[in-house]
């Protein structure tokens, strides 16, 4: 009986200084292990060290090991997806090159799978000597973007990831460039499950993703993931046409039908002022109004496909 082939996907941007050591000493040992055959995809973001020279001699020495090098380093979403792009497993794992996800807990995400999960994600159960401003941003983060909609996103789910072929194939179908690899595969739906882990320490090297390319990763998502930063404004203007109104009635009634018996003595500057505010708001919600049409051109432009069936959950279909 011919083994299950898994392709486990790492990443890699200037890894240099622990990339071997990762892979020969933690990432094989943990794969080899398990009674699958496999393919290790290592893809080269573009590493301006000798980190590819070093992915090119793991391929020479280990038949199993694919190097896929990136033209230039074009960030973590698009090599993730040129990994998963190549990818020809049952199943594809995704790691990180940092040893911050322990590979220990493969057997685990494979014996998960083997009990129908379609995608076994990895959530950070907490992080080990990491400062309070990462944390409070993840949180922030994550808490925002349940705010904006996306309810499938688990707090603290992460990359560290396993998902089946038919997860893979529809993910290559997803056509969107400013993507976010775990918010996609979580739009996608099919059978979740979860493992906790503990977010380690690098172990060598520098962290690649400095806070203003996370900042820039966070609008990403929310940009890609929910419409709502379009019309959030609308809201705001719908609120504020609604108290200016009531202030303007308010105002009216105290000082010229009831001759002002609070004594507030709201001159002709102040009522212009709530007039103002009373178009500002009549503004934004026109704004909100042009931003439901951009919404449906933004959703249109993605190329999502307009619905998935899940074949192993369907019966009696003719495809």
């Amino acid at each position: 009986m011919t083994k299950q082939l898994i392709s486990v996907i790492v990443p890699v941007y200037n890894e240099e200084a622990d990339i071997y050591n990762f892979i020969t000493r933690s990432l094989l040992p943990a794969v080899e292990k398990n009674n699958y055959d496999y393919e290790l995809i290592l893809v080269n973001d573009g590493s301006t060290d000798h980190t590819l020279e070093i992915l090119q001699q793991l391929s020479k020495e280990n038949k199993h090991i694919v190097t896929l090098s990136l033209s230039r380093n074009f960030g973590k979403e698009p090599a993730l997806s040129a990994g998963l792009d190549y990818a020809r497993g049952d199943a594809a794992l995704t790691i990180d090159a940092d040893s911050q996800q322990p590979p220990e807990l493969i057997p685990k995400f494979l014996e998960k799978w083997n009990s129908g999960a379609e995608i076994v994600t990895g959530v950070r159960s907490h992080y080990t000597k990491h400062g309070l401003i990462p944390k409070l941003g993840s949180k922030l983060f994550y808490r925002l973007l349940r705010m904006m909609g996306n309810k499938s996103t688990v707090p603290g789910s992460t990359d560290y990831r396993l998902i089946d072929r038919v997860v893979i194939d529809e993910f290559n179908k997803l056509s969107e460039h400013n993507r976010i690899t775990r918010g996609l595969i979580d739009w996608l739906g099919f059978k979740q499950e979860y493992i906790e882990y503990v977010y380690g320490v690098r172990t060598a090297g520098k962290p690649s993703y400095s806070f203003k390319k996370l900042f820039h990763l966070a609008i990403d998502s929310f940009v890609s993931m929910s419409t709502t930063p379009l019309v959030i404004f609308g809201y705001i203007g719908i609120f504020i046409t609604i108290a200016s109104f009531i202030l303007g009635v308010f105002c009216i009634i105290n000082q010229y039908i009831l001759g002002d018996p609070l004594g507030l003595y709201w001159n002709g500057s102040v009522q212009l002022a709530i007039f103002i505010t009373f178009l500002i708001g009549l503004v934004m919600i026109s704004q909100a109004i042009t931003a439901l049409y951009i919404s449906h051109i933004h959703a249109e432009s993605q190329g999502r496909p307009l619905y998935i069936i899940d074949q192993k959950e369907s019966r009696n279909t003719k495809k």
